[in-house]
């Protein structure tokens, strides 16, 4: 078997193979941080497969600590040592050529080996093994097992597991299997769990899967003309992308339904993305239906997972066209940094507002109001949770909306405009202190104090509200002033205590409610959690 594996030609023919699959996975974006596994039969083949890669990539074998264009933080640039991007993990023999000696290092050099694959900046992203780093070794960055070994049952979910770790931005771990395990890992599914021994797909597979659906979205999609995509200017190119996700908005009904169908196609073709069977017009499809779906959830989610799966010309597209008026605010929303910049900027709101698309509006509409409460609920739970609420009628009212309603434009501008006055309501409560003679802060308290008398239905003046509401932030601020003072129970204690004391002091409750308590300490809680004097 040996023999047949370590043949030259083959092993040729598995360098160009592999060399081939994993750039078009990088430049498609279907891997995470370029962290792949490279599993080999015997020591010999390995050495000959990696001298195979570096024929046909010298530049994998050069030094380097990060990838080129790298953004890196001080804490990175001493702890990112320089790598090649490929490297064979195994102990020294003390038959090993000199070039192999070396190469592989003692016992600490593997140990920094170690440390630097697990870093996800580190240029060091290929690892050729043939028995280490195959059980006990989790790297949640690792998204692909490329396999050239026979393995069976325990030792083959031990190896096959090593792509399985779980991490932000990973959906699942690809297992590239040149030496035909599927046998195997059928068999080795059953015996430890006989759920999920048909759940894995091969790249034949994968492929009907991606054509099935790309079928399915082209039928969605059949009154829709996407040819200035592929064939019009970068603005226009960008424009019908805007367009084609106002489209598929039409209903919450089609709209779920595309997004479902677009999340099954990228999972389907991040496994068969490097095979030559799928034709360029497939894979240009592929990357419009996500670049929509990436619009889509940025609209609705404010971030954009399927991002980095647009390939360079979508890519280099979209930062042409941010020039155009309107457009780049439906790819701003989901960047934190502007967002925050532009949440009470009235030009910003003016921009979305005469956005033409009317879905794509309510949306960025609906993000901008969930931020403004957001920082709004940090320090006034009350209020936010009274926005929040006055927000949700306005979103189902939006997602019953019917194809067939001849009265759609009208409602459209009805609740975009309900939605704007809901965003300038919700920012002067902001301000809302100042004819009290309050700052927002205090104003937090006020409204949880005037909330409880009507809850509880007690009266209490107000002229006393205000000086209570002074009084019970600078409690809080006094007590709870370390960070970590919610962790603390001696502190919690002391400021319930404190709270008890004051409220007694100043006649409130005038009715015996253990309740109110409750509800001023978790305000009490939530201002001290998220304040800026935090």
């Amino acid at each position: 078997m040996n023999a047949i594996i370590g043949d030259p030609k083959r092993l040729k023919l598995l360098a160009e193979d592999f060399v081939m699959h994993y750039e078009n996975r990088v430049s498609e974006g279907s891997t995470l941080k370029g962290k792949a596994m490279f599993v080999c039969s015997t020591r010999d083949i390995a050495y000959e497969f990696f001298r195979n890669v570096i024929a046909l990539r010298p530049a994998w074998n050069e030094k380097a600590k990060a990838e080129e264009g790298a953004v890196l933080s001080e804490k990175d640039k001493k702890e990112l040592k320089p790598m090649e991007r490929i490297k064979m993990i195994m102990t020294r023999d003390k038959d090993d050529e000199k070039e192999l000696w070396h190469m592989l290092g003692n016992k600490v050099n593997r140990k920094e080996f170690d440390r630097q694959f697990k870093n996800e900046k580190s240029n060091f992203k290929i690892a050729i093994v043939v028995d280490m780093w195959l059980t006990g070794f989790d790297v949640p960055a690792l998204d692909t097992m490329y396999i050239d070994k026979p393995i069976q049952r325990h030792n083959l979910i031990q190896t096959i597991s090593r792509v399985n770790r779980k991490i932000e931005g990973k959906n699942k771990g690809l297992v590239v299997d040149y030496i035909g395990i599927k046998k195997q890992m059928n068999l080795a599914l059953a015996h430890y769990n006989k759920g999920d021994k048909d759940n894995f797909e091969d790249i034949e597979e994968s492929i009907i899967i991606v054509r099935n659906h790309l079928d399915l979205l082209a039928k969605l999609f059949h009154t829709f003309d996407s040819s200035k995509y592929f064939h019009g200017t970068t603005l226009q190119q960008l424009n019908t992308l805007n367009m084609a996700a106002e489209y598929i908005q039409l209903t919450k009904e089609v709209e779920t339904r595309f997004m479902d169908m677009v999340k099954r196609v990228k999972a389907a073709y991040d496994i068969c993305t490097g095979s030559e069977k799928l034709t360029q017009t497939e894979r240009d499809y592929t990357h419009f239906y996500l670049a929509v779906r990436s619009i889509v959830f940025k609209l609705t989610k404010g971030n954009a997972p399927d991002i980095a799966q647009m390939n360079a010309r979508v890519r280099e597209m979209i930062k042409e066209a941010l020039a155009s008026d309107g457009v780049e605010e439906i790819l701003k929303m989901g960047d934190e940094k502007v967002s925050e910049q532009n949440l009470f900027d009235e030009d910003f709101l003016a921009k979305i507002n005469k956005l033409k698309l009317p879905n794509t509006k309510i949306k960025l509409l609906q993000q901008l109001l969930a931020k403004v409460i957001g920082e709004l609920r940090k320090v006034n739970k009350v209020r936010g949770v009274d926005f929040t609420k006055k927000m949700q009628k306005l979103v189902d009212l939006y997602n019953e909306r019917d194809e067939n309603d001849v009265f759609r434009s009208e409602v459209y501008e009805e609740i975009a405009e309900q939605l704007t006055n809901l965003i300038w309501e919700a920012q002067k409560e902001f301000s809302s202190g100042d004819a009290l003679g309050i700052d927002f802060e205090e104003k937090a308290f006020y409204d949880i104090l005037k909330d409880l008398c009507i809850k509880y239905d007690f009266t209490y003046p107000d002229d006393k509200l205000i000086e209570l509401a002074k009084s019970v932030k600078e409690l809080v601020d006094s007590q709870a002033k370390f960070p970590d003072w919610d962790k603390r129970d001696d502190i919690k204690s002391a400021l319930k205590v404190g709270l008890i004391l004051l409220l007694d002091e100043f006649g409130y409750p005038p009715v015996e409610r253990d309740e109110v308590y409750k509800d001023i300490f978790e305000q009490a809680e939530n201002f001290k959690k998220n304040s800026i004097s935090a």
